[in-house]
């Protein structure tokens, strides 16, 4: 449930700000580009490591200012945005991570166009793409199609939910003023609420407004939520963090990426820019490296003026770097020398917390959910919404000819570790049992066609957890991560190595903010190795004085 409509009147929400209400998407599409390096730096070398969305694109962006991006990927390019094809069936894909974008994310959107991807609406529950929603809570059942199909108490919840957002947070302000860009008015706005609200949890927050003074509202709440589903694994997590996604419509009509959201990374790492310095025509990262990225790192460290850089296989050193796999790697698979960082750096990495989260996908012969039940004249199915293991179960279809995808279950931090110790075919066993206790009639097993996939970020060697979300009272932590790629005030020694992804960015879980996060490490390597921007395309960084997050005292 979004908590207000939008108004197509009003210029759509994007997500900018309200941290740093930067315009990242213009910035990353202005006609002059991003930069340009002195002519003594152009072919310098510049580590990369993670080739995830972040790391693909700053990659891809320093190759376009003409400096050389040497990229290190311990599994496979896409990080987190993994496409997975069934065994045997390989037009077929499951989305083991990133599956679903909303527009609001318009520098993500900036390279979905330029490699011309196209996108289709994502079924979420009760949106306009989702034929039929079954929301299975305290072991009732309701069948819907819009909001208005369910019992007055969801409607009762959609109302508290606006009120809250409206008295404790100043929604319909904050709304307008991202739409248009307001950064004055964003910022005051947002200045005000930091402090207020740094040590609020989201639980803490509904629990403490009268519009759910009832447990009955702040449960039905947890489980069904607003726009993808229940919420009730983020109560504990800091009320800031809700209100970056919902102020951004970062969890309203999502798109999903056709043919995968791994070819996104990947179709960029093929792509030859139409305009880049020092490099011929027809440069591409996947030029630049013929045998594929480098090995995983093992170590990192700082030789004189550079950056060392080890694999398995050797070492390199650098004029720069841009870290990007999650910052909690830097503390355990990756030997991360302590003098990159400043201390309260190093802090800031040491109390990042991150979500769990699993799925479970199974490919069916075909869309059976479609079928009509003739004695109730509802589908046979629907995605469906319930407090029991699955939680979340999503549908996808390309038509009655082929054959379909469900997401059997979608799952975060406790319910995610309940099957992660599970093989998949054990946790198929599972789901299916919950799922025969709200669909009595209907046999899935029958109809499945291939070998379960199944993904449990916390366990992936690699990641370690699904994404970031900041705890109360983390304000101060994320910000210096966040802030990391202004280095004017570091010591010598410690500049150079930038820190990119979605754990850096105030937006964890969501690509936009590992975007953005690489363009602000871009930045710090034009600025590193003496480049500028142009007059008329001044970056993150150039606007930071006047737009920079709000401190607060230590």
């Amino acid at each position: 449930m979004t908590a207000f409509a939008a108004d197509l009147s009003e210029p759509p929400i994007t997500m900018f700000g309200p941290d740093f209400p930067f315009d990242y998407d213009r910035w990353a599409g202005h006609p002059d580009g991003l930069g340009s390096v002195p002519t003594d730096r152009l072919g310098t070398p510049v580590a990369v490591v993670g080739g995830g969305i972040s790391g693909v694109v700053a990659a891809y962006e320093l190759m376009r200012l003409g400096l050389r991006p040497v990229v290190f990927e311990a599994d496979q390019l896409g990080g987190r945005m993994r496409t997975a094809s069934f065994p045997g069936h390989p037009g077929t894909v499951a989305e083991l991570g990133a599956m679903r974008f909303p527009p609001s994310a318009t520098t993500l959107f900036h390279y979905v166009g330029l490699v011309g991807m196209e996108t289709r609406p994502f079924p979420n529950p009760l949106a306009p793409a989702t034929p039929h929603t079954v929301v299975d809570v305290n072991g009732a059942r309701h069948f819907a199609r819009v909001t208005e199909d369910l019992p007055t108490v969801y409607q009762e919840v959609y109302d508290a939910w606006t009120k809250v957002l409206e008295e404790g947070a100043d929604f319909a302000a904050m709304d307008a003023a991202i739409r248009r860009r307001n950064t004055a008015t964003i910022k005051a706005l947002w200045n005000r609420l930091v402090p207020l609200l740094d040590d609020r949890s989201f639980y803490g927050f509904l629990a403490s407004s009268s519009a759910f003074a009832s447990f009955r509202h702040r449960e039905i709440f947890g489980q069904v939520g607003f726009g993808s589903g229940g919420w009730d694994t983020d109560f504990p997590n800091s009320m800031l963090e809700i209100l970056r996604v919902v102020y951004t419509g970062a969890d309203d009509r999502h798109r999903a990426l056709v043919g995968g959201a791994q070819q996104l990374p990947l179709r960029l790492w093929r792509h030859a820019p139409g305009r880049t310095a020092h490099w011929p025509a027809g440069t591409s990262l996947a030029s630049l490296h013929p045998g594929g990225p480098r090995p995983a790192v093992t170590r990192i460290s700082r030789t004189g003026g550079g950056i060392r850089v080890e694999t398995a296989g050797g070492a390199a050193e650098f004029a720069a770097a841009v870290l990007t796999p999650q910052v909690r790697l830097l503390l355990s698979r990756i030997d991360t020398a302590e003098d990159l960082f400043p201390a309260d750096v190093w802090t800031a990495i040491e109390r990042t917390h991150y979500m769990g989260g699993s799925k479970l996908f199974a490919l069916v012969d075909r869309p059976f959910w479609r079928d009509v039940d003739e004695r109730t004249g509802r589908p046979v199915m629907g995605m469906t919404l319930t407090d029991r293991a699955p939680r979340g179960v999503y549908l996808f279809d390309d038509g009655a000819g082929a054959p379909g995808v469900m997401c059997l279950s979608y799952t975060w931090n406790d319910d995610s570790l309940k099957v992660a110790a599970l093989p998949a075919e054990e946790r198929l066993d599972v789901m299916l049992r919950h799922l025969r206790r709200i669909y009595p009639g209907v046999d899935i097993r029958s109809r499945i066609i291939a070998p379960p996939l199944s993904v449990t970020w916390e366990t992936e060697p690699h990641f370690m957890g699904a994404f970031k979300g900041n705890l109360p009272g983390h304000y101060r932590y994320q910000r210096r991560l966040f802030t990391h790629f202004m280095q004017d005030g570091l010591a010598g020694h410690q500049r150079g190595v930038f820190l990119a992804g979605d754990d850096v960015s105030w937006t964890g879980g969501f690509a936009e903010g590992a975007v953005t996060t690489a363009l602000n490490a871009v930045w710090g390597v034009m600025r590193h190795l003496g480049g500028r921007t142009p007059t008329a395309n001044p970056g993150p960084g150039d606007a930071f004085p006047a737009i920079a997050p709000i401190e607060l005292p230590y």
